[in-house]
């Protein structure tokens, strides 16, 4: 069974996500790519062990690099992905990024730092100043725009030139932005990642992550390290992520216009002290966003008039938005996010993100609102 690779006769990404990693067409063929359940393969062909790769595999990795071009991998968790990605440094290797990015990959970097392999310098992603001078001697760029959960906004057109200028590896985190947005590789990233667990797959029930580039020798360089690594997707898991890439460009677009919606809304309730979403026209990463995202995205973020144990009441008393981590599900879900220990301390204590899903706008403000009230 083969697989389209690229789908390159089709223009929008909508379709692309539809069309990608279909079973070749022939006479009584399925549309949908068989759960390939082996570990072992028979001498001679190109898989070789269970390991190394998977039908399943690929057809899901076909209609990633269909949404983000390049060719892609795809990997047990986003963690994975990222630790992969990184393998990419050497030794020694100067790092920058984000001060507010995902906890998970500053935790990484921190011990990283702390353990002598890599030099990190955190910047403020959305000073763009400040970013190209900290790229001087350095390595290695990580890029997370909009941040994780403070939604900064980097000028990603200017700061990745400005880092190829200087011959330094990019790397872009777009699980927020998602290829319907922007397009890194486009602008020049050498690797793009996506928890595919988040938006791509969009029913919370997988984990998976991904890596996308148009160098054929990074490709090389990270399909190795997948193989040693043994950070591999289970067959039913891709499976399904395929099955969520099917409607995700209809779930992120009501997602989308929900956001926009709450967002306005929040702004103006007497209980929140501020929202950060770029699609607030107050909002200070705004015409920056507006000039090259094509969405301003699902995730939004507000502070409480109040204390952290305001904030978490908020998120317990909620009946239709779930009180959980993660995001990008069809559900609704919110939480404070300094309750885990390992948020940056420049994230405030009273911050809630708020994942939106594709309940009716409506009920999820009322939902919002009789929360709100609790305090």
């Amino acid at each position: 069974m083969g697989f389209d690779k690229n789908d390159k006769d089709v223009r929008h990404l909508a379709t692309r996500a539809i069309t990608a990693g279909r079973p070749v067409r022939t006479s009584d063929s399925p549309l949908n790519p068989a759960i390939s359940l082996n570990a072992t393969f028979t001498a001679g062909g190109p898989i070789g062990y269970g390991r190394f790769g998977n039908e399943g595999w690929s057809a899901t990795e076909s209609a990633v690099s269909a949404l983000e071009g390049g060719q892609s991998l795809i990997y047990s968790s986003g963690m994975a992905a990222i630790s992969a990605a990184l393998s990419l440094a050497p030794w020694g290797s100067h790092i920058v990024a984000s001060n507010q990015g995902y906890s998970g990959v500053m935790t990484l970097l921190n011990e990283a730092q702390s353990s002598g392999r890599f030099v990190v310098t955190f910047v403020d992603i959305s000073d763009t100043g400040a970013v190209v001078k900290a790229l001087d001697g350095a390595d290695l760029l990580w890029i997370e725009s909009p941040t994780n959960p403070a939604l900064d906004i980097a000028e990603l057109p200017e700061i990745i030139s400005a880092a190829k200028e200087r011959k330094l590896l990019v790397m872009v985190d777009n699980t927020f932005a998602t290829a319907l947005t922007q397009r890194p590789l486009e602008m020049g990233a050498d690797v793009v990642m996506n928890s595919v667990t988040k938006f791509l797959s969009g029913h919370s029930d997988i984990l998976m992550g991904s890596l996308s580039t148009l160098d054929k020798n990074l490709y090389q360089a990270l399909d190795s390290f997948r193989k040693i690594n043994g950070s591999i997707a289970g067959p039913f898991e891709a499976w399904l992520a395929l099955r969520g890439i099917r409607t995700f460009p209809l779930r992120f677009k009501q997602s989308c216009e929900s956001a926009q919606l709450l967002a306005e809304r929040l702004q103006a309730h007497p209980k929140v002290a501020r929202v950060r979403y770029p699609g607030l026209l107050s909002d200070p990463g705004h015409l920056r966003a507006q000039s090259f995202m094509a969405t301003f995205g699902a995730v939004l973020s507000f502070e409480i008039v109040g204390t952290a144990a305001d904030a978490d009441r908020v998120c317990e008393n909620s009946k239709v938005i779930m009180y959980a981590t993660s995001l990008g599900g069809v559900e609704s879900l919110w939480e404070r996010r300094r309750r885990w220990p390992s948020e940056s301390a420049s994230v405030p204590e009273t911050l809630i993100r708020l994942s939106v899903g594709c309940e009716h706008v409506d009920d999820i403000w009322a939902d919002i609102e009789s929360s709100l009230a609790t305090i």
